[in-house]
């Protein structure tokens, strides 16, 4: 093993992943942290956590499992990955949990680089970007768990962290890996815990990667996995994603997410599939609703995948949490997405295009997968994922990743 990850949910996880395999390093994601797996042939493992919004004690208490099965098992190098939009509150747990893998690993400094150019996720002057808009004046600001209401990754951490932030800034990372690594030593000398580095484009990535490649952690968004990859992978990320190519023969859409991205994507294939929108008051009063769902999907044709879909606008979602109760409303959509799943799976649905960070995570775990083999990238961060143990196919789209042409895009590849 040459590189190890620890994920804060599972969508990121897959998101590395994907961009890893992309690059050269044959690698296997895990549902958690497993007893035993065979890593025979793999070159990095991503361990996907719960940890994002979870209380920090626990995202502490699993990052540092992670982290010891991966020492136990000869892991040289530790990558704390992250959203690229960072989604993390003031009191959030990216922070406490980077201080806990630097203490573990004996380490005092590590740098902060969420950047991934090729989705629109920037740095500069320290402050966080989608696309053009700062992190805080974007879709994040609505974000039901994680609001994001501060661009500026220094001050984030700071408010996280027990550390002191420090800039790399643009005109440095501009001059190559060489300057980004004096940078590095320089902040480090001045007793800086966090380096945060401004990045615009791949370039920066990769020479970020080179400065950093014998740091103890890296943490960071999928991006810079792109630059580590290169520098130890093989080179070949066609015989690394062979193993998770999608080998399904009837598909399904099911959609958790209300990011702005997914609500497009909806909307968009709602124009070409058969689609049916979730009925909360009947998630919560009606025990045989899933039942319900799962007859109307093998009703429809297998293609076109039918969708079923409780994406819906930011209003009618304030409308809904309101009624309901927010944390209520959730835990029954998705559970009841997590029973319907294993309906359909019972009944010969045996790929599943998803997307949300949380419905993915409850499904995956209801179909009782914990390993996967990673496959070809559907779009930047969202590859095809195949399980270890059982002829299941995945997609596990992050909420704002992808086209608004994604869920029929996903479709094409039973047929490469």
């Amino acid at each position: 093993m040459k590189l190890g990850v620890i994920a804060d949910d599972f969508t990121g996880a897959t998101d590395i992943a994907g961009f890893l395999v992309e690059n050269g390093l044959a690698t296997l994601q895990l549902a958690g942290i497993p007893p035993a797996v065979d890593l025979s042939g793999i070159d990095a493992v991503v361990i996907s956590l719960k940890s994002r919004s979870c209380p920090t004690d626990e995202a502490v208490r699993d990052s540092l499992a992670a982290l010891d099965w991966l020492k136990a098992r000869g892991c040289p190098r530790i990558y704390q990955k992250y959203c690229s939009t960072f989604d993390s509150t003031a009191a959030g747990n990216i922070g406490p949990v980077t201080d806990a893998l630097l203490a573990a690993l004996e380490s005092r400094f590590t740098l902060i680089c969420p950047a991934l150019p090729v989705n629109g996720r920037t740095v500069y002057q320290g402050n966080l970007f989608v696309g053009a808009q700062p992190l805080a004046e974007s879709g994040m600001r609505h974000h039901p768990i994680t609001p994001m209401t501060d661009s500026n990754l220094l001050r984030l951490m700071e408010g996280q962290g027990s550390g002191r932030a420090g800039l790399v800034p643009f005109t440095t990372i501009a001059q190559g890996p060489a300057a980004i690594a004096d940078a590095f030593e320089q902040l480090t000398q001045a007793g800086v815990r966090y380096a945060v580095v401004d990045t615009l484009t791949e370039q920066h990535l990769l020479d970020i990667a080179e400065a950093a490649i014998e740091m103890p952690l890296v943490t960071g968004g999928s991006g810079l996995a792109i630059g580590l990859a290169r520098l130890l992978g093989n080179g070949n990320p066609a015989a690394a994603r062979a193993a998770g190519r999608p080998l399904g023969t009837r598909a399904v859409v099911l959609s958790g997410s209300c990011s702005e991205m997914t609500n497009r994507q909806v909307a968009h294939y709602r124009e070409v599939a058969p689609a049916l929108a979730f009925d909360v008051a009947a998630c919560l009063t009606q025990a045989d609703y899933p039942a319900e769902l799962a007859r109307w999907v093998l009703d429809q044709p297998a293609s076109p995948a039918p969708m079923i879909h409780a994406t819906t606008s930011p209003d009618r979602l304030a409308e809904i949490q309101a009624r309901y109760g927010g944390d209520l409303a959730s835990e029954a959509v998705e559970q009841c997405f997590a029973r319907l799943a294993v309906l359909l799976r019972a009944a010969g649905i045996d790929s599943f295009i998803i997307a949300g960070g949380e419905t993915s995570s409850r499904i995956t775990q209801a179909l009782g997968i914990a390993a996967f083999h990673i496959g070809p990238q559907i779009a930047p961060g969202v590859p095809w994922v195949r399980a270890t143990d059982t002829p299941l196919s995945l997609a596990l789209k992050s909420g704002n990743f992808g086209d608004e042409t994604f869920l029929s895009r996903a479709q094409e590849f039973f047929h490469d």
